[in-house]
């Protein structure tokens, strides 16, 4: 039987909403697990503390990027989308990136890294 794995998909997300569906349609059609934001369920779950679990149990993290930072969490004072990778990184979790070939086309890319 063939291993299905579980990809954690992240990005910045009203800019790269069709970038990520093409994504975790990709993921289906391969017959492995997307997981991501758009399927988290409503919970009473620390946030970060469910993409910590969601991450630690996929097989795979993919980020793809494109001209935005992303919503700072104040907490620690970086995206959450940085935030996903460093962990990512910090788990030895697999990462696969991917950046949009022309990230200054992405809608809404004003937003940048803070100072």
């Amino acid at each position: 039987m063939k291993k299905r794995y579980q990809v954690f998909v992240s990005s910045t997300y009203k800019d790269l909403t069709d970038e990520r569906a093409a994504v975790i349609q990709m993921i289906l059609g391969l017959d492995h697990f997307p997981a991501g934001m758009e399927m988290f369920p409503a919970a009473n779950e620390d946030q970060w503390k469910l993409i910590e679990r969601v991450i630690d149990e996929s097989d795979y993290y993919i980020v793809v990027v494109g001209g935005r930072y992303g919503s700072v969490d104040e907490t620690v004072g970086v995206s959450f989308t940085e935030r996903e990778y460093d962990y990512a990184i910090a788990t030895k979790t697999p990462v696969l990136g991917f950046l949009h070939k022309d990230p200054a086309w992405v809608q809404g890319s004003s937003a940048t890294a803070p100072s």
